[in-house]
């Protein structure tokens, strides 16, 4: 709609123009003659475009070839121009007279052309060109949104099956030995869960409540690794209101949890502390000898969905004793 009320206001205008002079002046032939030239290469100017920018956009979309449409798409609509305006001028030359162009004529009708279109179409190109390059930025945004939730769902629904399946085994176990210690389970899984489906659709979340969450996680940890967890996070009350993505803290301690050996002689320390603009989780290490299915996911989610809204980049530190990531935290602002 948008684009025909502009092609109505093209020819609307012109038109006017033309009826503004006819009704001052007398014109000549010549008038009617370039008056018609006009109004007939600004319709197909506009209608020729259109139709060029449909055809580039499925062949040389610009979210894939930017540079390469822009030029592509400015030379072609340079050299329709140039055609269209020696084409119809030869036609209604020939037409409406009984002389054929000659090469000067073709000379002064081209400096007319490009002096009254090519100001026209630089404008129209670039605002075309601005238009089309944010909707492709926009869609470009939206895709890798998308790919992220996607990634989150997946990572929840990973979560769900194996969380569930052994956290089950527990409860059942607790409910013959302690009623009081099961019900208590049972508050922290419901817990855990409810937070699972509050943050489905969120791509970012207060720092607090995701460290709500982990001590929900941790406590069921603790009571399926029997207490050979250490747990501590030291977090200013300022640092809690930063955002982070859903599940890295999560992720993190699973992988720690999944990679080293837990025993009583042996206990896994996990520790939160902060830096400038940066959480740090870092986590005592002894690899388990038995081998561990990994290609380095977690990891790799946690940076491509960092990456997305923030340049600060996720910081990976590893030692003999210790495995620390560090990962920065946001501000309500999109940095």
């Amino acid at each position: 709609m948008k684009k025909h009320l502009r092609l109505i206001s093209l020819t609307g205008a012109l038109l006017f123009v033309i009826a503004a002079i006819l009704y001052w002046q007398q014109p000549g032939p010549i008038f009617y003659f370039t008056a018609g030239w006009l109004l007939i290469i600004a319709l197909l100017l506009w209608f020729g475009n259109r139709q060029l920018t449909i055809w580039l956009d499925k062949l040389l979309p610009w979210s894939n070839y930017g540079n390469i449409r822009f030029f592509v798409q400015l030379l072609l609509a340079l050299a329709y121009l140039l055609f269209l305006v020696n084409s119809i001028y030869y036609g209604i030359k020939v037409s409406l007279t009984s002389d054929a162009p000659t090469p000067e004529q073709f000379v002064v009708m081209n400096v007319w052309g490009a002096a009254i279109f090519i100001p026209i179409f630089s404008l129209y190109f670039s605002l075309h060109f601005l238009r089309h390059w944010r909707t492709s930025e926009l869609e470009v945004e939206k895709n890798q949104k998308e790919r992220m939730r996607s990634q989150l769902n997946s990572l929840k629904n990973h979560l769900d099956p194996h969380f569930l399946f052994n956290n089950l085994n527990i409860l059942a176990s607790l409910i013959d030995k302690d009623q009081q210690a099961s019900k208590a389970f049972i508050e922290k899984f419901a817990e855990v869960y409810r937070w699972l489906l509050n943050t489905k659709s969120d791509d970012l979340i207060p720092l607090a409540d995701e460290l709500d969450f982990i001590h929900a996680y941790m406590y069921l940890m603790r009571v399926r690794f029997e207490n050979h967890i250490e747990f501590n996070a030291s977090i200013a009350a300022s640092s809690r209101q930063k955002l982070i993505p859903p599940l890295t803290l999560q992720m993190l301690i699973e992988n720690a949890i999944k990679h080293n050996l837990i025993t009583e002689e042996v206990p896994l320390r996990i520790q939160l502390s902060e830096q400038p603009n940066y959480l740090v989780v870092r986590n005592s290490l002894l690899p388990s000898k038995a081998p561990v299915a990994s290609g380095g996911s977690g990891l790799e989610n946690i940076k491509q969905r960092y990456a997305h809204f923030s340049d600060l980049p996720v910081i990976v530190h590893k030692t003999a004793q210790h495995f620390e990531v560090h990962i920065p935290l946001l501000d309500l602002v999109k940095e």
